[in-house]
């Protein structure tokens, strides 16, 4: 049997990992908005992991000037990836479960898959569109079940809110899968580091006035000193580790293969919900996640042989 060569198993590694660090900070990001306002908040993490990575925003000695095209590429995956997807999860987090951020979070491969469709001209088969369906039907699940599946143990959610809570989340899913796109395409001609450190940037320039503004207006004596340590976890996570880990991947994995290790993130947003957070799990949840992790199998199983590649 011929193995993957070790260099393609640390790239596997890498993307899952960093997928299951961002279901964790989703998650964890619940009492983080609670205490501290979402602006506020995103500031802090960008400027916390700019100051981590200042050395990596040196150009290489054998990396190529950015062109037009790349500086575009680079603020879209700012924009997109970091910033708004920043803002729908964390407003989306506060006004639902953790588990039902899960569950919408597990869409993402399928909506991968209708983006490189729609921008990517990528063929696209009947399993991939029943994946997509598989979707549609959980989130619809979580919406029809009304506000006691969204967690009654949860006391940070607002119950009649939580439909706007699922929809930001969704919002936050189209950033994601943007962000995988656009990413392959960066780490063709940008190395990981430098990648993670530029889109850093542009996300701390992007949400500075809002930040400066929360924080004129904001009491910090009052956040208590776990919140502190769960910042700077959610800042390294958010910012540092999980880019870099996923940009790492890419640069051996194609990009709908990487759609694979999404899976990661809405099990371990899920589980920490559960576990950490002391959420639990209804019969609709139950289904809707059942139903999500379905279409999540049919969107990332290998075709067949013989079968052309997207």
């Amino acid at each position: 049997m011929n193995r993957p060569p070790p260099a393609r198993w640390l790239a596997y590694a890498c993307l899952a990992l960093s997928m299951s660090l961002v279901g964790s900070y989703v998650a964890l990001s619940k009492p983080l908005a609670a205490a501290i306002p979402v602006f506020l908040l995103a500031w802090l993490r960008f400027g916390i992991g700019g100051l981590a990575m200042l050395h990596w925003l040196r150009k290489p000695a054998n990396e190529s000037p950015m062109t037009a095209q790349t500086r575009q590429l680079v603020f879209l995956e700012s924009f997109l990836g970091n910033f708004l997807f920043s803002i729908c999860m964390l407003y989306g987090v506060s006004m639902t479960s953790a588990v039902s951020a899960g569950v919408i979070m597990a869409s993402i491969p399928a909506v991968v898959a209708l983006m490189s469709w729609a921008f990517l001209r990528e063929r696209i088969g009947p399993r991939i569109w029943a994946a997509v369906a598989c979707a549609a039907v959980g989130i619809g699940l979580l919406a029809l079940a009304g506000p006691s599946a969204h967690g009654a143990s949860n006391p940070t959610a607002v119950p009649a809110m939580a439909w706007l809570g699922n929809l930001l989340v969704f919002g936050a899913v189209i950033c994601e899968a943007s962000y995988a796109v656009i990413g392959k395409k960066l780490t063709g001609v940008l190395g990981p580091r430098r990648i993670t450190a530029l889109i850093n940037l542009w996300g701390f320039a992007l949400v500075t006035p809002f930040g400066l503004y929360m924080a004129w207006r904001f009491d910090f004596t009052g956040v208590q000193p776990g919140i502190w340590l769960l910042l700077v976890f959610y800042s390294l996570a958010a910012s540092v580790w999980t880019v870099w880990l996923w940009m790492t991947g890419l640069k051996v994995v194609p990009a709908a293969q990487g759609g694979v290790f999404t899976v990661m993130l809405p099990v371990s947003a899920a589980l920490v919900g559960v576990f950490v957070l002391g959420e639990s799990l209804g019969p609709a949840q139950l289904a809707a996640f059942g139903i999500a992790l379905v279409g999540v199998v049919l969107a990332t199983l290998p075709a067949r042989a013989g079968a052309t590649s997207p």
